[in-house]
């Protein structure tokens, strides 16, 4: 199976990027691809075997759906691996770069929308992700 690959690298000491990460209370506000979505709800057991569920919605009402999935790995401050509810694999590196953290997300593709338009969105939640932690005391 071919495997997308997105990236980016934050300003942040690993212990914030991996808290933001993994935490529901921090999930929720980075959780989304785009300003008319949102994240209203996460939880998290993160550990091998251990479930998560994201709720993610239309702002607007119009539509919404749990991204859900169990983990297979967890390396902290390092690694994560996870099986979603479909059966597609996603692994998660966290790699020191000097003073930044290099946070690569690799995940097999669904068969219903183009490849470029998932890598767009998961680009766009990884920029989310970025500048929430930047930005954040």
């Amino acid at each position: 199976m071919t495997m997308i690959t997105v990236e980016t690298t934050i300003k942040a000491p690993i212990e914030k990027v991996w808290e933001f990460w993994t935490k529901p209370e921090h999930i929720t506000n980075w959780n989304f691809a785009s300003d008319d979505w949102c994240c209203p709800s996460a939880t998290n057991d993160l550990r091998p075997d251990g479930k998560f569920v994201w709720r993610m919605e239309a702002k607007d009402g119009s539509m919404g759906f749990d991204f859900n999935g169990i983990y297979n790995q967890i390396e902290k401050h390092k690694f994560i691996s996870y099986t979603m509810e479909d059966g597609r694999n996603v692994e998660i590196e966290f790699k020191a770069e000097g003073d930044n953290i290099k946070l690569t997300e690799s995940f097999e593709p669904e068969t219903t929308n183009p490849v470029e338009m998932q890598r767009a969105g998961w680009q766009a939640i990884l920029e989310n992700f970025k500048k929430l932690v930047e930005s954040s005391k």
